[in-house]
């Protein structure tokens, strides 16, 4: 099955409800978001706080052990951004 995803930055996103998440699998990192608050803007919501997380991919962590990082954005661009400097700097690193 061919599945194609949003992308932003090169990268898929995938969402869930309120949880987003951001990179593939199949990399050693991949950053989940959580919009925690929303506002009205227009007829849709704006995420007014969205927590980051840095997380390993590796299936034999459990989820605490994954996260590497964290953080708090205002919206969700922000979050985009932060999530997408987090990933290049992994791959920096890893190379």
């Amino acid at each position: 099955m061919n599945e194609t995803y949003f992308t932003y930055k090169a990268r898929p996103v995938v969402r869930s409800g309120k949880t987003i998440y951001y990179g593939s699998m199949a990399e050693p990192y991949v950053v989940m978001m959580n919009v925690t608050a929303e506002e009205p803007l227009h007829a849709l919501k704006a995420a007014t706080e969205v927590k980051c997380y840095l997380m390993k991919t590796d299936k034999n962590l459990n989820p605490m052990q994954a996260i590497s990082k964290t953080a708090v954005r205002p919206t969700l661009y922000e979050a985009l951004e932060l999530a997408a400097a987090w990933l290049r700097s992994t791959e920096r690193s890893a190379g």
